[in-house]
């Protein structure tokens, strides 16, 4: 079974990857990881249990918050990805609090969060999503039905106004799912493992908490026959174009970072326009022109000449690997294609499931139903994760949505 911490470049939960993104981070290990990755969720959903896959479900909650006993002085806190920075910026106070986050949006979510989360007894270092606070909750009426709703950035969450959840919200000053546990003797030494155990907080009237498990108590998520022998079509295509690929391009990119990162800036530009690569080689294409443009106007930014020279001497490093290894590029984005059909495949099975809420994104005219951000799928035994959205639909509103509280 493939590891993921093997492809994980950072001990702290603060940036997960995008599956089909492994080809470019880590070459030939990252794509066959990633093969082996979908096969052990196409194997979960089909009732192996042999897998050692498990799911999480991906809240698009906001703040990030991290809370619990710094193992330096076993002091409480509560903070954001500052943490575990050299510099860190712990809050043990309200007035670390208006120091460390000067403003009104994130600081008034974080003196919610540290008079609350005191309360809760959190062993060790936790990591969650903050859902609300109490004067986010609003009732409405969507689709002829009164829900409780609260939006912490791009998603809107609904519970029926009649539940024993909406009034356990109603009551409640704060709501957060948690996700993510850290261990370690210092804080910048400390390292995430996915998922939190039942007995690492306690529960309080005051705040709705959650784990972010993936429950299916229908058995519905269970893969018909038909959607097993799909994907794994799918993932055997993907093995055979693997194959014929040169591993040295591969390398290439996945050991130049600065490269790397120049495409999947172009694929996060389609993105946020909402373009789907349906044409690989017209793709391929553009993604040239793009490098081509963005590192002239780095060209046109300087004035000295030998500066000039040595950014002129990087653009044709890049642009010359490109253009002579576009045919490979084209192999290359097939392939995140294929991963990406055979995830979605996965991600519409998980999302047949019905959560603790009902989710909606706000549009011109009122409430369109949209899925969960996504998930996240953790090797059990390894501890590490990559995500599983879809960037299409929700990326793409994320991209575009207007937030209302400051990161």
């Amino acid at each position: 079974m493939f590891a993921f911490s093997n492809f994980l470049t950072e001990s702290k939960n603060l940036h997960m990857e995008h599956l089909e993104d492994e080809v470019l981070n880590g070459g030939v290990e990252g794509t066959r990881g990633a093969i082996n990755f979908l096969q052990g969720l196409r194997d979960m959903l089909a009732g192996n249990g042999s897998s050692s896959v498990n799911v999480t479900v991906k809240w698009d909650g906001a703040p990030a918050v991290f809370a619990g006993i710094n193992p330096e002085n076993d002091q409480f806190f509560v903070g954001t990805k500052g943490v575990f920075a050299k510099n860190a910026k712990i809050n043990y106070s309200h007035e670390d609090i208006k120091v460390n986050h000067p403003g009104s949006g994130l600081a008034n979510k974080l003196h919610i969060a540290f008079d609350e989360l005191s309360k809760v007894s959190i062993k060790g270092v936790l990591q969650g999503d903050m859902m609300y606070s109490s004067g986010d909750l609003k009732t409405e009426t969507i689709e002829g039905k009164s829900y409780v709703t609260f939006q912490p950035n791009t998603i809107v969450y609904a519970i029926p106004v009649k539940s024993q959840l909406a009034a356990k919200i109603m009551s409640s000053t704060m709501g957060i799912v948690w996700h993510t546990t850290y261990s370690g003797d210092t804080m910048e030494d400390m390292v995430a493992s996915f998922g939190v155990s039942a007995g690492a907080f306690q529960q309080t009237g005051s705040i709705w908490q959650a784990d972010a498990s993936f429950k299916d108590q229908s058995g519905t998520a269970t893969m018909t026959k038909k959607e097993t022998d799909h994907v794994t079509a799918i993932l055997s295509q993907t093995g055979k174009l693997f194959q014929k690929m040169d591993s040295n391009v591969l390398g290439r990119i996945s050991d130049d970072k600065n490269l790397s990162i120049l495409i999947k800036t172009y694929h996060n530009s389609t993105v946020r326009a909402g373009t789907k690569i349906s044409n690989v080689g017209k793709y391929t294409a553009g993604l040239i022109a793009f490098v081509y443009d963005r590192l002239k106007r780095d060209i046109d930014k300087v004035k000295q000449e030998k500066t000039k020279t040595a950014k002129q001497e990087i653009m044709d490093r890049y642009v010359g690997f490109l253009r002579k290894n576009s045919s490979e590029l084209v192999k290359i984005f097939t392939i995140q294609n294929l991963l990406i059909d055979a995830k979605l495949l996965i991600i519409r099975k998980l999302e047949s499931i019905r959560g603790l809420t009902q989710t909606f994104v706000k549009t011109s005219t009122g409430y369109r139903v949209t899925a969960p951000e996504g998930f996240v799928a953790i090797d059990t035994l390894k501890g590490g994760a990559l995500k599983l959205v879809d960037r299409m639909e929700f990326a793409h509103q994320n991209f575009n949505a207007a937030k209302n509280w400051d990161k």
